[in-house]
Formats: structure tokens, C-alpha cells, sequence
């Protein structure tokens, strides 16, 4: 746990990249197998499973020490987290009780176990008690650590390892010390990792010993936000809608049908219709596209909402698999014939594409009828059609554009240069700040959390959105400073305050909900600006998003 503790804590204060990379690159090189295995595994995001929640650590921490609840909850009020409130209290204020070895002996300290251990045996072990039993074990895995490691096995408790590292970084650290290029790591490990010794020792391995895996897909390649009309002939460019799906891979190998989303999950029970269509596809063949609902007679996609009912879903009846039918869009050829075709330009993989789909609709019309569809390729040989085309992206029920250099490659990851989105403008209402409620981390002192209101037929302000992005940091210090000096009431964390400050709100879309008191979900929410010139009394009302939803996308 130690050598990972010091990792974590390097990496926590460290705000430069190359540090950060050679902090990982270090502990890898240096780190046994098996705890490798396993910090890789948290270190890209894997085990977000929370075995306890924070605040039932708080409840141990307060029933095995003589701290009131009043100096826990203020000392978190200034910390904004429970693992880091816990590691800085309980050295101090824990009864001097001999700790619990790894063998059970007295004198001993779960301290020296390795990372593996902790996280494969002991701290599962601690969830799965239940009440005073669970306390007694949590506090006999506290006993003997240094607040440092007792941060990270707090944290790793309540799946809340968050120490600003993502992918990228941690393959460029084993790519440094492994000497394998970045892209075969991140390809070997799509598809799920095990942290297990054996698969660790599988990833690192020379580039010819790896064998190929038929379910593996390829790492995605995703576009960057669209500042400035990219250089060159607008001709060399491939335009396509943006639809509002969920991006995915379907991939036929082996005689085997695999479709993963860009989350890395494996999502054929969640949509049969698309498995069975892939049966259609040539022997080695990976197609890149857009999950959507979209029935077979329909000129455009159905909402994201219809899609959302199908997610997560292990086994749709008939009645949802008829009323939200899914189809696949492909967007691109990654893989013809069992060759990989990543490194050939856009121009000729979309060509083979087109001919692919061609083939298979011919062969087969009746089973793949709407299931697998061709992304549609938009007129564009000037850039003055650029805006035009934007502005119809709401009639084909798209988010907005995509843009393609027709000579690059599929790349993996965000690569600015060779892909653009260029989204539509968002809707957009002006609301009222009902509520606000601190934030966490750096920002524990500050209230970053807000609760917006519109107002209903019969002027009272009903609540509308959350949101807690959009404002700059002077912005969130004036509007902290304002809320303190204008609250009306107080609900635990929460403070409710004079509505007197309107903000706009740009979010992607409304959906109806009873469980929201508007009866509107919000999609996206953010804060677009601070209306200083706006009274409240001329925010927006619940009629207004009710002509928005009526109406659909903007």
C-alpha cells in the first residue's frame, strides 16, 4: 500500500504533466506485478465501485473516537471530503488500541499488505460485514497507516480516487517504460482489463507474443470542438450529421458478434436486433458508428430518450424492442477482411464502406432492413454552406455537424487537426437561483452547487435545473459572497436565498418527467452567463420550456 500511497501523493501535488508521467512511468517499473496490475486498474478508472459509502465511514469514525458530530461536520465543511476529513482526524483522536496484523497477531499492521491484497481481499472484505462487525474491521484497517495511506484506502472505500490522471497519461508512463508504442497499449487493453499478474505481464508484452482477441475493439477516434474553418478546399472535407446517440463499435470476427460502446462495455444483450443484423457482415469486419433508436420507416432518429430506455437493459421484451428499435449508423470501416484499415485515408475507407453496406442490404434486405444504415454524406464543396448545413441539423433531429479530413487516418483518441464537431447552439431559458449548496474539494468554502427556478402559470417560481459549470472563479467568488449575505433558510447543506438573480441556463434538450416537480428533465444544464441586466420578474416560465419541447431541438 505504501509505495501506491506515495504515488498518489506525488501525483496529487504535482500539476505538470511530465512530473505526473514520470511519477507513473517510476512506480510501474519499479511496482511487483501484481500491485501494478491493480493500480493500473484504478488508475484507469476501473474500480469506480463504491464498497462503502463516505458516510458511513463518517459513522465509524465518530462511534470508535470521542469527536462530536458537530467538529466531524465542520472540519469537513472546510475539507469537502470524507476519506480526507477521516485521514486527518483519526491519528489524532483514535483510542491507542494494539492493531490487528495481517496473521491476526497483536502488534502487527495491515500497513505492510500489498496494494493487491487490499484491494483483491481486505477491503472487500470490510464491505461485505454489516454493522458493528463491519465498523471493528474498517477501524482495524486504519490502525498502524499514515494519514497519506489512510487517504488512499478511504478513497479507494468509497470509489473516489480522483487525482486528475486519466488514460492518456498512464499509457504515455508505460509506453516510456516499457518501450511499447502508446496505441498498442491502449488497443490491448479496450475491451476490459483483469488486474491480475498473468494480463499485466500480457499487456507489456513484445509486440509479435500478443494474440489476437476477436471480441477486441479498436480505441476510438474522437473529434475536437470546432473553433475556426479548418484550412484547405472545403471539397477535401466529409460532412456528416452528429447524431445524438451513443457511439459504438460493432465488430464481426470468428463467427462471433461483439458491440461495445466507447465506455468499453459489452452491450449485445442490451440490443439484439443490432447482433443479429452484424451476422450479415463479412468475416472480419469492424464497423465505427452511432447507436440510435430509429425505426425502419422514419426519416430521422428518434430522441435521445428513447434511446435511454434501451440502455442498461439486459433482455428487452418484444413490447420495448417494437416500440424503440434500434439501428446502427456507420460512420466507419476500421477493419475489411480481417485487415486493419485504421491507417488508410477517410476517402477509401469510406468507399469501402458505402460498398460494404451495399452488399449486405442486397444480400440480405428483409433481416437488415434499417438495423445497419450508412451515415449520410452532406453537400459541402464551399465553406459558406457550412452554416446553412448547421442550421438544418435540428430537421434531421442532429446534434450539429461532423467534419472530416477525407486524408487521415483513424487515429485513437482526441486528435485536433483531422476531426471537427461543430455542434448547433444550444436552447436556452433564463432562471432564477432558488438554492445553493457547497461544492467539494479546492472548492469546499465556496457555494458551486445551484438550484434554478422558473415561473409557473400562477406566479410562484417552481425548480427547474441544477447546475455548477459555467462561471469563472471571480464570478463563483462575487456570487458565494452574495449568497451568504442573502439566505433565507438553511436545509442541512443547503441554503435558499432571496430570488433575486436571474442566470441563463443552455442545456441540449427537455424531456417530459414526472419525477421533476416542472415535470421537465433537463439535459446538459450549464450556465451560460450572469443576467446583471434582468430582473427576476422577467426570467423565463415553464410555458416558454414547454413551447421548447413542443417544439423539439432548436
Amino acid at each position: 500500500m505504501q509505495p501506491f500511497a506515495t504515488l498518489y501523493s506525488r501525483l496529487d501535488a504535482s500539476s505538470g504533466t511530465s512530473s505526473r508521467v514520470a511519477a507513473l512511468a517510476a512506480y510501474f517499473e519499479s511496482a511487483d506485478p501484481a500491485d501494478a496490475a491493480w493500480a493500473l486498474h484504478v488508475l484507469l478508472g476501473k474500480q469506480g465501485k463504491r464498497l462503502i459509502t463516505g458516510r458511513r465511514l463518517r459513522e465509524i469514525c465518530l462511534a470508535g473516537s470521542p469527536l462530536p458530530d458537530w467538529l466531524f461536520d465542520d472540519c469537513y465543511a472546510q475539507v469537502g471530503d470524507s476519506a480526507e476529513t477521516i485521514a486527518l482526524l483519526w491519528q489524532q483522536v483514535a483510542p491507542q488500541t494494539g492493531p490487528v496484523g495481517a496473521e491476526g497477531s497483536p502488534g502487527e499492521s495491515w500497513a505492510g499488505a500489498p496494494l493487491h491484497r487490499w484491494l483483491d481481499e481486505l477491503l472487500p472484505a470490510a464491505a461485505a460485514l454489516q454493522g458493528e462487525a463491519q465498523a471493528e474491521a474498517v477501524r482495524q484497517l486504519w490502525q498502524g497507516l499514515s494519514a497519506n495511506e489512510l487517504l488512499v484506502a478511504n478513497k479507494l472505500l468509497t470509489g473516489g480516487l480522483r487525482v486528475g490522471v486519466g488514460p492518456g497519461l498512464v499509457l504515455r508512463a508505460l509506453a516510456q517504460f516499457s518501450g511499447l508504442e502508446a496505441a498498442l497499449l491502449q488497443h490491448r487493453l479496450m475491451g476490459g482489463f483483469s488486474p491480475s499478474p498473468e494480463a499485466y505481464r500480457q499487456l507489456l508484452a513484445p509486440a509479435h507474443q500478443t494474440e489476437a482477441v476477436p471480441s477486441r475493439p479498436y480505441p476510438f477516434f474522437l473529434a475536437s470542438p470546432l473553433e475556426e474553418l479548418p484550412a484547405g478546399a472545403a471539397e477535401d472535407w466529409l460532412a456528416e450529421w452528429k447524431f445524438d446517440g451513443i457511439r459504438g463499435q460493432l465488430i464481426h470476427r470468428a463467427g462471433q458478434v461483439f458491440l461495445w460502446s466507447r465506455g468499453e462495455e459489452l452491450i449485445n444483450t442490451a440490443f439484439p436486433e443490432l447482433i443479429a443484423a452484424a451476422t450479415n457482415l463479412p468475416e472480419g469486419t469492424v464497423l465505427d458508428g452511432e447507436i440510435l433508436v430509429w425505426p425502419s420507416t422514419a426519416a430521422q432518429p428518434a430522441p435521445f430518450s428513447q434511446l435511454q430506455r434501451r440502455l442498461g437493459r439486459k433482455a428487452p421484451g418484444r413490447a420495448l424492442l417494437a416500440a424503440c428499435p434500434a439501428a446502427f449508423v456507420a460512420y466507419d470501416l476500421l477493419e475489411g477482411e480481417g485487415d486493419d484499415r485504421r491507417q488508410r485515408p477517410l476517402r477509401q475507407r469510406r468507399a469501402a464502406l458505402e460498398e460494404l453496406l451495399h452488399r449486405c442490404s442486397e444480400a440480405a434486405p428483409t433481416p437488415a432492413a434499417g438495423l445497419l444504415r450508412l451515415s449520410p454524406r452532406l453537400p459541402l464543396t464551399a465553406w459558406d454552406q457550412l452554416e446553412p448545413l448547421r442550421q438544418q441539423a435540428a430537421a434531421a433531429a442532429a446534434e450539429g455537424l461532423m467534419l472530416k479530413d477525407l486524408a487521415s487516418p483513424y487515429l485513437a483518441g482526441r486528435r485536433r487537426g483531422s476531426w471537427w464537431k461543430h455542434k448547433r447552439d444550444p436552447d436556452t431559458l433564463d432562471a432564477v437561483l432558488l438554492y445553493a449548496q457547497a461544492g467539494s474539494g479546492r472548492r469546499a468554502n465556496l457555494f458551486t452547487d445551484y438550484t434554478f427556478g422558473l415561473w409557473d402559470g400562477d406566479g410562484q417560481l417552481v425548480t427547474f435545473a441544477k447546475a455548477y459549470s459555467g462561471l469563472d472563479d471571480a464570478e463563483i467568488t462575487a456570487l458565494d459572497r452574495w449568497i451568504r449575505q442573502h439566505t433565507t433558510e438553511r436545509f442541512g447543506p443547503v441554503r435558499a436565498v432571496e430570488p433575486l438573480q436571474v442566470f441563463e441556463l443552455a442545456f441540449e434538450g427537455l424531456q417530459q418527467s414526472p419525477r421533476h416537480k416542472s415535470g421537465l428533465a433537463v439535459r446538459f444544464p450549464r450556465i451560460r452567463r450572469w443576467r446583471h441586466d434582468k430582473p427576476a420578474q422577467e426570467a423565463d416560465t415553464l410555458a416558454t420550456a414547454l413551447a421548447l419541447l413542443e417544439r423539439g431541438p432548436c
